[in-house]
């Protein structure tokens, strides 16, 4: 039996909103209005669904470079 070598190896390249927004502690609905205002990186749109590569959230540093969630800048 193989063991990963790194912890969540095993957990999925591409993450849902559910997924990303419990890994981030966030409302679903805060993460969607991060990729509407394509604030969010790593996020693909196939067809109507949403999917979020998990390396890309994971080393995403947001900071306090641009307008908060909903103001316009």
């Amino acid at each position: 039996m193989t063991k990963p070598t790194e912890a969540g190896a095993s957990a999925p390249e591409f993450l849902t909103v559910d997924e990303a927004a419990a890994l981030l502690r966030v409302n679903r609905k805060t993460l969607y209005e991060l990729i509407r205002l394509t604030q969010l990186p790593g996020v693909i749109h196939i067809g109507r669904s949403i999917r979020i590569r998990r390396d890309t959230l994971l080393a995403w540093q947001p900071g306090n470079g641009g307008p908060a969630l909903g103001e316009n800048r």
